[in-house]
């Protein structure tokens, strides 16, 4: 079998010349078995709603998988085995700088919930006697704005929790606002390179600097402004009763806690702009702040503040998926099936239709492999066409319920309220937002 695999790799040298190495790879058997597990274990994370498993447990064990097949070809075409440890190291980095930094502001944002930040604002507004269609408006635009410092997970985990306190005696309500929280949890979040891991994942690798995003706000606002205007005619009226057990006060350190989470980001984009640095150094930074401040806080002033137990609560499910992704994804790129899919888009749709469909696709399948993909097949595109894809990427998640991490979250939060089926009944008008969003993009930006 080796001497066979060895002379079919000898007779395809002339073509390596022209095509490059790893697009020859992808024509092995060996590959195409790395295909069918990174397709097997998507297919495994894209019914995780439904056999309740974590979407984490198939990634990692098809990664892993993958790059086991990957030393077996490797070792059948005589490749030397440092080639490999190299290519893993580089991965291993990428995906090091994105969990340092998505630690960070997750641990800041479990500080918070401890400290009742979030359920004194659901208090607050129930407290001022917000009609629901009210309160719609306002969970839209607190969770749009929110999202562009907050990951729209963990925005969409937040604003969830604050939607079922205030709307837990209407149905309808509740479900109409999950659906508007996901859309602008994801709009946001594309508007920032704070707000979703696509976005953030750009602004690493250094497609886009901090202030590049900024022209991103008026598309990703029509993005969400379009289902929001159809969705309020689905809100009813009236408003819900407040009870005096129903207020929450904020604990002690709360205030400081969010100056510091404010200062945190700066720090993020300080290091980035002005001293050169990854980002994930200035997150590391304000989290050595917030320990110090938990420090400080049981020392001088005798109060219980364990910042390492908001640690032990970020959401490991979805760092570890990251990992499985990242390293996924780096296998398919090493066996030259990137590049096979860059040559497909890029050079035979064009950039433009391109990053469209690739919106397209993230409805069905996640936008972190798809940007990743993206980043990796490193396509010639200027700064209005990643614009273009940094938008599509965070927002086409928006038009099915599975089609974001924020989506997935909000269907477990909001079990037997907001639902797959409800999410597709107002897919359409999801759709137009997210075609009104390109428009508004092509028409202020000139891609």
């Amino acid at each position: 079998m080796r001497c066979w695999t060895s002379l079919a790799w000898l007779m395809a040298l002339p073509s390596l010349a022209l095509a490059g190495e790893a697009t020859e790879l992808a024509t092995f058997p060996l590959a195409w078995v790395c295909l069918g597990l990174f397709v097997l274990a998507y297919l495994v994370v894209m019914l995780e709603e439904v056999i309740d498993l974590h979407k984490s447990k198939p990634m990692l064990l098809g990664a892993t998988a993958i790059w086991v097949v990957i030393s077996l070809l490797n070792r059948e075409l005589g490749i030397p085995a440092e080639h490999v440890h190299g290519i893993l190291r580089a991965e291993l980095v990428e995906y090091a700088e994105l969990f340092l930094f998505l630690l960070a502001s997750t641990t800041y944002i479990n500080a918070l919930d401890e400290r009742n930040t979030f359920k004194a604002l659901c208090a607050w507004l129930i407290r001022h006697r917000l009609g629901y269609r009210q309160l719609f408006w306002v969970i839209a635009v607190v969770t749009f704005f929110l999202s562009t410092v907050v990951n729209n997970l963990t925005c969409a985990l937040v604003v969830g929790t604050v939607v079922l306190a205030v709307g837990k005696d209407n149905p309808r309500f509740i479900a109409a606002s999950c659906l508007i929280a996901v859309i602008a949890a994801n709009a946001g979040g594309a508007a920032s390179p704070f707000g979703d891991i696509t976005s953030l994942m750009v602004w690493q690798d250094h497609k886009l600097d901090f202030l590049q995003f900024f022209p991103l706000f008026f598309p990703t606002l029509a993005n969400f402004l379009v289902p929001a205007l159809g969705l309020h005619f689905a809100i009813p009226k009236g408003a819900p009763a407040f009870r005096e057990q129903d207020a929450v006060a904020l604990k002690p350190g709360a205030w400081t806690i969010l100056a510091l989470f404010f200062l945190t980001i700066l720090l993020a984009v300080l290091y980035e702009q002005v001293f050169a640095l990854p980002a994930y150094l200035g997150m590391m930074t304000g989290l050595a702040c917030l320990m110090f401040h938990a420090y400080w806080r049981q020392k001088r002033l005798g109060q219980a503040c364990d910042i390492f137990h908001q640690i032990r609560e970020v959401e490991w499910d979805t760092l570890l998926f990251f990992f499985g992704v990242v390293f996924a994804v780096g296998g398919l790129r090493y066996l030259g099936y990137l590049t096979l899919a860059s040559h497909f888009l890029y050079e035979g749709l064009g950039p433009t239709a391109a990053n469209i469909l690739v919106g397209f696709l993230s409805a069905v399948i996640d936008n972190i492999p798809l940007m990743l993909a993206v980043l990796h097949m490193d396509p010639a595109m200027d700064i209005h066409q990643w614009q273009l894809v940094t938008l599509t990427a965070g927002v086409g998640g928006s038009m099915l319920a599975v089609g974001s991490a924020a989506g997935v979250a909000m269907l477990g939060q909001a079990r037997g309220f907001y639902t797959s089926l409800y999410h597709l009944r107002w897919s359409p008008l999801v759709a137009l937002g997210y075609l009104a969003s390109i428009g508004v993009h092509y028409w202020l930006n000139g891609v």
